[in-house]
């Protein structure tokens, strides 16, 4: 008799891309065509917080620029060794707000849960990149636990899943925490925090879109792109398979030294956004993490530039220039300078 194995089950293509990302800095800077000078810092950096891209992210990249405005945003630098005064581990006050396990309640009527710690990319400027998830992570429970606290707190109609990066999960332990949450009376709203539709477009497959359009809550996806180059034809294709399954889709930058703080950038940023269907939502002063001063811009620097990106663009395409204070009821909205 002639035994026959069944065919191994492959996993999704975008969890193949994310096994598959560059996490050696030589590699990295090979891809690109970058000198040895960039290498021991780059190691260096790693060694405190690891390199991690996608493939398909580092072919936007510029081959042979060390100043490509989508390879400043991962590349290790020594200045992040640096201490630099006013810059800390735990910027935004995390720790201080939490409400049940990897449960963060700040603001009135929203909670934030803290799905994973893994990412697709580990982005230099992270405010998390010091969190300590091994003990601050919802998944590690099962969400029982904070789905529980959600249910016993009826103020809370939005959730707000972050991490990591949810999308990070795989869609069956998305299905049973949406699942979760659609349980719970008070909740209406749901809105995913993630990098995967800009730098992992291939994680919105069919299978995703259809767990997700069956979500009956209000569903609303922040991603996060910061240069207009970070928008490709597959990332137009995700931002519409999300819009098509009633979805609003928005966006968060952060204001990054050499990378986007010209009006310019901003003015090509939000016009590719508002042509792959999302909205320009706010453009973040720099969370003042350890590790990342060398990307910060002061306060009326970035007030002059929404200011000026105000005269070039209509008002809806122009986001409001925010920053996240510790212990604060609300993000702090800076006015644009006056003219």
């Amino acid at each position: 008799m002639i035994l026959t194995s069944l065919p191994s089950r492959q996993p999704p293509a975008w969890q193949r891309a994310l096994q598959e990302a560059v996490t050696d800095p030589a590699e990295l800077l090979a891809l690109l065509d970058l000198g040895p000078q960039w290498l021991e810092p780059a190691r260096a950096a790693a060694r405190r917080f690891p390199l991690k891209v996608p493939r398909g992210f580092v072919a936007r990249m510029r081959r042979g620029d060390p100043d490509d405005p989508l390879l400043r945003q991962v590349l290790p630098l020594a200045a992040e060794l640096d201490a630099v005064p006013g810059y800390v581990t735990d910027p935004v006050g995390d720790l201080a707000a939490k409400a049940g396990p990897g449960l963060l309640h700040k603001y009135e009527g929203r909670a934030l849960l803290v799905t994973t710690g893994a990412c697709a990319i580990h982005c230099r400027y992270c405010f998390r990149r010091h969190f300590p998830y091994d003990d601050e992570n919802a998944s590690r429970e099962g969400f029982g636990p904070a789905l529980d606290a959600i249910r016993a707190d009826s103020s809370l109609g939005e959730v707000i899943l972050s991490g990591g990066d949810p999308l990070t999960l795989n869609d069956r332990r998305l299905a049973a925490l949406f699942e979760g949450l659609g349980a719970i009376r008070h909740v209406r709203r749901i809105r995913l925090h993630t990098r995967l539709p800009i730098v992992l477009p291939e994680r919105i497959d069919p299978a995703f879109l259809d767990m997700w359009s069956a979500v009956s809550l209000q569903k609303v996806v922040v991603v996060h792109a910061n240069h207009a180059r970070e928008i490709d034809g597959s990332v137009r294709a995700a931002i519409a398979g999300l819009r098509e399954s009633g979805t609003t889709v928005l966006n968060q930058a952060v204001l990054l030294r050499g990378i986007n703080d010209r009006v310019t950038d901003l003015v090509d940023l939000s016009e590719a956004l508002f042509a792959a269907g999302v909205l320009p939502y706010y453009l973040h002063l720099l969370d003042r993490v350890a590790g990342a001063a060398h990307f910060d811009r002061p306060a009326a620097t970035a007030q002059r530039l929404v200011a000026d990106l105000a005269t070039h663009l209509p008002g809806y395409l122009v986001p409001r220039l925010v920053r996240e204070e510790a212990g604060a009821p609300a993000k702090t909205v800076l006015p644009p300078a006056s003219r």
